[in-house]
């Protein structure tokens, strides 16, 4: 009995970066998986090359194609080019919903064998989530079928996304006592490493001037280390001088220093050497949790407060959430009712970080036995594809 050829060989990612490192910052991620682990010919269509290279300096922002770490990578730099069937991959999938050329999609209609076609969502532990995964949204006119993707946080959807060797990884590089060596070269210096290490990554309209000053009387020294380029005004103002890599000062009981803008691999070691990581959107918001590191999540302003609503139904799921860690989260979003004692708050929550750090781990482990966002987005694009032979 021969093994049957997978037909789904080819995939295009289309993305389109709205928040500036995060969009590509997933979009990147997903494409090296399925290129490395699935061996899948991806090409990544994005229309920002700029900020995809502050995540990856390998890219050339004045190329109109290259190859990246295996994967192709297309400038998107217009709606109304024209495209033949065999332009179109055997999946596609547009990242937050953006909205694809038309004349690839009519492309795609086109092909004997209609390509695969999703619509990856953004990640949220809203119940609603659940009944939308997988849903199926037939094209007005055409003869196309897109489905609907859902990341989450249990087995009613897509999981969250990560590459196979992501643990093991960490594991070697902490049981190395390679964290000091990696920080040191930032520019950490082992003074400051003594400290409670909190990695600060998140947007300019988070209330970073309170938590500084909650941070000057803490109870342990605190070294806050800030990425260039966020949270510049707050960060100038402690500092007394430009934000700038290399940037230092000291204030009472925070140190705060400015790291360059790291590459993605080693963002990810940036989480797993620090105690506490303030992370934003939704690619640092993932990779926080599979650092098994306590962390607090600075959430895209919508309107109406709408990511209110996504911090609370997230929380209410997170099982290592303490209260103390809940509340800050909360005034870290403009959701706390009442003004928060960020001085106390931080007392607490400083006092539990060996617990937080424990459960932590074990959410981890929670999280991986919904299996992998890309491995179960492939296994379903396989089933519909025997479905409809």
């Amino acid at each position: 009995m021969t093994t049957p050829i997978n037909p789904l060989r080819s995939l295009d990612l289309f993305c389109k970066v709205v928040d500036n490192y995060g969009d590509i910052g997933i979009c990147w991620r997903l494409a090296r998986q399925l290129a490395h682990e699935h061996g899948i010919a991806v090409r990544l269509w994005v229309d920002d090359l700029v900020s995809f290279q502050r995540i990856w300096p390998p890219v050339d922002t004045g190329a109109i194609t290259q190859v990246v770490a295996g994967v192709t990578v297309q400038h998107w730099r217009a709606q109304d080019d024209a495209y033949t069937p065999a332009d179109v991959a055997d999946i596609v999938i547009e990242f937050f919903g953006c909205e694809i050329p038309p004349g690839y999609v009519e492309a795609m209609a086109q092909r004997p064998v209609k390509p695969v076609w999703f619509n990856l969502e953004g990640l949220s532990a809203e119940p609603w989530v659940e009944g939308c995964h997988t849903l199926p949204s037939p094209h007005r006119s055409l003869k196309l079928t897109k489905y609907f993707f859902f990341p989450g946080f249990n087995e009613r959807t897509g999981g969250l996304s990560v590459e196979a060797d992501l643990l093991a990884r960490r594991l070697a590089f902490l049981d190395s006592g390679e964290p000091a060596r990696f920080l040191q070269g930032l520019g950490v210096s082992p003074q400051e490493q003594q400290g409670c290490k909190v990695s600060l990554f998140c947007y300019d309209y988070a209330p970073i001037a309170e938590l500084f000053a909650a941070w000057q009387a803490s109870p342990v020294p605190v070294t806050c280390l800030v990425p260039d380029g966020v949270g510049r005004a707050a960060v100038e103002a402690f500092l007394g001088q430009p934000k700038v890599p290399g940037a230092a000062a000291t204030q009472g009981q925070l140190s705060v220093r400015v790291l360059p803008f790291v590459p993605q691999t080693d963002y990810d070691k940036l989480l797993w050497s620090c105690d506490l990581n303030f992370v934003r959107g939704e690619d640092s918001f993932v990779r926080a949790q599979w650092a098994g590191k306590p962390f607090l999540w600075n959430i895209y302003h919508q309107d109406k407060n709408l990511h209110h609503t996504k911090l609370n139904a997230f929380l209410k799921i997170y099982d290592p959430a303490t209260a103390a860690l809940a509340d800050l989260d909360r005034a870290w979003n403009g959701a706390y009712p009442g003004q928060l004692d960020w001085s106390a708050n931080w007392q607490a929550l400083q006092a539990e970080l060996p617990a937080l750090t424990e459960s932590t781990g074990q959410w981890v482990h929670k999280m991986l036995a919904n299996g992998d966002f890309m491995a179960n987005l492939l296994r379903f694009a396989a089933r519909l594809v025997v479905e409809e032979r």
